[in-house]
């Protein structure tokens, strides 16, 4: 199989991928929009993205990607713990002076308070990726910057770490989906890796709301209350037709074998919501 993720090389995605699919052939993406575009031109047979982290919160691109293109379904998650380290060249001694520091907009906040003790007058850049951010200061030996990026990528670019473990808060994670084409007949392939034991499942929905009126959302959220379905996530996000449009992503724990779960997508075209099943997946847990 092919798999894309977010690259460059030693991207958190990418280390996510290694474990999900051993053995396959990965295929990284400059951005999110690369992967799903990959997987529903069937060039690739899955892709794996960065869908929330637990102090930045969701990924808002793979959010609105996800609701954008009717054809793409969740295969799995996978949470993995991120740990962030500053780096650069190697020409640079720890004393020299850091002109720029460069990484992802995530990178750059959970690591926020430390980056502005240690260093407030550097300025902050946001980059594609952490990743890419430390092949930016490989390419570059003659500049003193740094990039925000995990140990995989210093090995890689070989950079030097002055900081490790720089990321604000211990429980730092990444939560990443697996995506697949539903209307491909390539989204079966090989379980995913064989060392991996799941954690649950879960189910993914993303639901418009009817017409606005007073009570709309209640309406909507008892559809599940009555049935007793557990939602571990509700997020809306702006449908960017005007200020107030939304639709709002929600995950249901468990199978979806139940008939009253079934039902219940029944129950919210009833009521007038338009809703997208993604999929009911399971959730693996990883190591960093």
């Amino acid at each position: 199989m092919k798999i894309a993720f977010l690259g460059p090389e030693a991207s958190f995605t990418q280390l996510t991928a290694i474990q999900l699919f051993q053995g396959e052939e990965l295929v990284p993406k400059a951005n999110i929009l690369d992967c799903f575009l990959a997987v529903l031109n069937n060039e690739v047979d899955k892709a794996v993205v960065p869908l929330e982290n637990s102090i930045e919160g969701t990924v808002s691109m793979t959010l609105d990607y996800l609701y954008l293109t009717q054809d793409i379904k969740i295969e799995a998650e996978a949470v993995l713990p991120i740990a962030h380290h500053l780096m650069v060249h190697p020409n640079h001694h720890n004393n020299d002076i850091i002109e720029k520091i460069y990484s992802h907009p995530q990178a750059l906040a959970q690591s926020f308070h430390f980056l502005n003790n240690k260093y407030p007058q550097v300025p902050k850049q946001d980059f594609a990726s952490t990743a890419a951010a430390a092949k930016r200061v490989s390419d570059n030996p003659d500049r003193k910057i740094a990039a925000v990026a995990n140990k995989f990528a210093a090995d890689l670019y070989g950079l030097q770490i002055v900081d490790e473990n720089i990321h604000d808060f211990e429980q730092n994670h990444t939560r990443f989906i697996v995506i697949s084409n539903n209307s491909s007949s390539n989204t079966t392939g090989k379980s995913f890796g064989s060392n991996l034991n799941a954690s649950g499942k879960k189910t993914g929905l993303l639901i418009t709301l009817p017409q606005d009126h007073a009570g709309g959302l209640h309406q909507v959220l008892s559809v599940f209350a009555w049935r007793n379905m557990n939602l571990s996530k509700i997020e809306s996000r702006t449908l960017k037709t005007g200020l107030g449009n939304y639709f709002f992503f929600l995950t249901v724990v468990g199978d979806w074998d139940n008939v009253l779960y079934i039902n219940s997508i029944d129950e919210l075209k009833a009521i007038g919501a338009e809703v997208k099943f993604l999929g009911n997946y399971k959730e693996f847990l990883l190591k960093s």
